[in-house]
């Protein structure tokens, strides 16, 4: 039923268990994190918060390490390794930082601990797209497509507002050349978080941490050059410890039971959402709406602008509409690729597909009796009716979340999910009824039954093996019976 895999075979380290995290544990630990953020805030510029500050960041670092760990060598640890890498990059910018204030009262060179935090960037950036490309193989195209048009629009504002007003500063080369690197480091970021959020792929608690952690960052590097303009210096530099509660949101990320829909394939289907395609729009009006600003606003230049946006909707309305007409496609071919033609139940490729899944299952196998016969005496037709109206009365017989799949010819299976025995031998029961009712064919009587073998969660985990073998004992035994696998 389950496959079992590296991780899973992991041996437990002594004392680590704690790192074992339900779901339930990592919001404890998120809670337990805003906490002490919150404490770090307060506590800001004074040498108890510094040491608070230090003490906490190695903490998590530490932390980080520790839940890379647990993951196992191989291509899933590597993304994970670079965020844990990066956040003891930061640290290390922040260690420099604070020896040279308490030790050398004076603030470090431009470049010192900026070569640190810099560096951090690119090592995250690279491990959000190396999620990516794992997460969506080979569906990864439209994303980065989307991705870097957004990229690039965000790029063009940081230029405008973020890196020219600093160019022409005056100040020394290091002082002009290494402050706009923050807004080209943040473009990075970006362009990999995107990457994620408009790949296909599972949007589970993981994901959302991910997602949560980066945009963190983003916005707290974008106040650090916005904030300043409205606000005193030291009022800005309290954002400063919200960096920890972004390494915690990875960390969780890191530890949580699904952790994999982060870097393994999806079921998911990339649809187009209208939020998309609003950004997309607003990413076409950056450029010409930076020139207007640039320029000086008159009616000429507002006439074109609204033209161009005028433009830019009526293109984007054609694209969705194509892009529509291609999922609707895309769609239908996947449903057929695992659903039977003739009766629209699913076909073996789902059946197999959902005995991956861990957990008590029970498994009726059918076989109908007598359906040779309406075949070969009342043509294809009578026996498509035969099976199109057997799949609607097993259909109405299980529960919501039960699957009833056709496997080909007159072969069928029922798969329940925590399905006691006792109750599978019930629902046999109720089956042979069903499917014994009278079906009607040009005003002939169709006569027709089911042999069912009943298998639930056999030692072996074989549970369609198992019931195939009862089905053919039931087959032996005659007509219209059920029997339960050994």
């Amino acid at each position: 039923m389950r496959r079992v895999t590296a991780e899973d075979a992991q041996v437990r380290r002594p004392g680590a268990d704690w790192l074992h995290m339900t779901t339930g544990r990592i919001w404890v630990f998120l809670g337990g994190a805003t906490s002490a953020v919150t404490g770090l805030v307060m506590t800001y510029g004074t040498t108890v918060g510094d040491v608070l500050y230090m003490i906490t960041y190695v903490t998590m670092c530490v932390m980080a390490w520790m839940a890379v760990a647990r993951i196992g060598a191989g291509p899933d640890r590597r993304p994970w390794a670079l965020v844990a890498t990066a956040q003891v990059l930061w640290l290390t910018g922040d260690a420099i930082e604070l020896a040279y204030f308490y030790l050398a009262a004076a603030v470090p060179p431009v470049g010192l601990a900026d070569a640190f935090w810099l560096a951090g960037y690119p090592l995250l950036a690279v491990a959000l797209t190396m999620m990516a490309r794992r997460r969506a193989p080979r569906q990864l195209r439209s994303a980065v497509l989307d991705g870097l048009t957004l990229t690039v629009a965000a790029g063009l504002a940081s230029w405008q507002f973020l890196i020219l007003p600093v160019l022409g500063t005056g100040f020394s080369l290091a002082e002009s050349i290494v402050p706009p690197l923050y807004p080209i480091a943040d473009v990075a970021l970006l362009a990999g978080v995107l990457f994620i959020a408009l790949s296909p792929g599972g949007r589970g608690t993981p994901t959302r941490l991910l997602l949560g952690a980066v945009g963190l960052y983003l916005t707290i590097d974008i106040s650090y050059n916005v904030l300043p303009l409205f606000l005193e210096y030291d009022v800005v530099a309290r954002i400063g410890p919200l960096i920890m509660l972004g390494n915690a949101l990875l960390i969780a990320a890191c530890l949580h039971p699904d952790r994999a829909e982060l870097t393994r394939p999806g079921q998911r289907v990339n649809v187009l959402h209208p939020s998309r395609v609003l950004f997309l729009g607003l990413a076409f009006l950056t450029a010409p709406t930076l020139s207007l600003l640039q320029s000086g606003v008159d009616r000429n230049s507002v006439i074109a602008l609204a033209a161009t946006a005028l433009s830019t909707a009526f293109v984007l309305t054609r694209f969705t509409i194509a892009v529509r007409e291609q999922e609707r496609a895309q769609a239908q071919l996947a449903h057929q690729a695992r659903h039977d033609p003739l009766t629209g139940l699913a076909n073996r490729s789902v059946l197999s597909d959902e005995l991956e899944r861990p957990g008590p299952v029970a498994v009726l196998y059918l076989d109908l009796d007598g359906f040779k016969e309406v075949n070969d005496t009342h043509g294809h037709e009578a026996g498509d009716l035969v099976l199109s109206t057997v799949a609607g009365r097993l259909s109405a017989a299980v529960r919501a979340t039960d699957l009833v799949v056709r496997l080909g010819g007159d072969e069928f299976v029922l798969l329940c999910p925590g399905l006691p025995q006792a109750e599978a031998i019930g629902l046999a029961e109720r089956v042979l009824a069903d499917v014994a009712q009278p079906i009607t064919f040009r005003g002939t009587v169709l006569d027709i039954g089911a042999s069912i073998g009943i298998a639930a969660d056999a030692p072996d985990r074989d549970v369609l093996r198992s019931a195939d073998m009862a089905m053919y004992e039931a087959k032996k035994q005659g007509r219209g019976r059920w029997v339960l696998a050994a």
